[in-house]
Formats: C-alpha cells, structure tokens, sequence
C-alpha cells in the first residue's frame, strides 16, 4: 500500500513537538490509516469537533497550554465515549495520574510495531 485509503480509519496525532508529530504521522500513515494533526490539547479538541471520522485519539502527556494529554484523554472520553484513545510519554511513571477508562499507554520511545497492532484492534482492524 503506498498510502492510506479514503475508507481507513482515522487517527488524530496529538504532540506538541513537530519531528515528533511528523514521525508518528508517518509511522500510523505507513501502516494504512489516515492521520489528523494537532499541536495541542485545545487544537486537538477543534479538529475533534469538525472531523467525525476520527476513530482514535493518539496524544502525548506533556504539552504546552492549560490542558495536557491526560486531561485531554479526560476531555475526550466524556465528549467521545466511543473514540479509542492511545497515550504515549516519556513519563514512565504515570502513578498518581489518572487515566480515562478504556485508555491504552505507551511510554516513549514506543516500538512501531506495539502502536500499528494497539491501533488496529482499537479500529477493528487486526
């Protein structure tokens, strides 16, 4: 496949670092799923809001601004309940934060190959 098709599913990439945000874009593109960009929790929201296709959320912790990705997962799963949400961090250790229910976690770096199968299930593609 040499890019996503119109009918796969789509993610929202949410990292406020733009390499980082290319790479993981590039990596959920190759593995056959569109992509949606934002640089924030409140950009995240907008892009949520005009896009209905999106099926999953994929969102860092730390970013700049008042809400950060645990709070935006919050956000989400209380607006999107049905939306799959996948968190990746350099925190390793999220003890004492909580996580919405049904939330995947990641730490940083990631394996490509973890991220394309959590993502596939979570769209029912695998």
């Amino acid at each position: 496949m040499t890019g996503p098709q119109q009918d796969a599913p789509a993610i929202l990439v949410v990292e406020d670092e733009p390499l980082i945000r290319m790479e993981a874009v590039d990596m959920i593109e190759e593995a056959g799923f569109r992509t949606f960009e934002a640089a924030s929790a409140a950009q995240a929201l907008k892009v949520l809001e005009q896009e209905a296709e999106i099926a999953v959320l994929f969102t860092d912790v730390d970013m700049p601004g008042g809400m950060n990705g645990l709070a935006l997962a919050a956000e989400v799963r209380d607006r999107f309940p049905e939306m799959g949400i996948i968190i990746a961090s350099g925190i390793v250790d999220l003890e004492g934060r909580e996580m919405p229910p049904g939330c995947r976690f990641f730490p940083k770096p990631y394996p490509t190959s973890r991220i394309t199968a959590a993502l596939r299930e979570v769209t029912g593609q695998g």
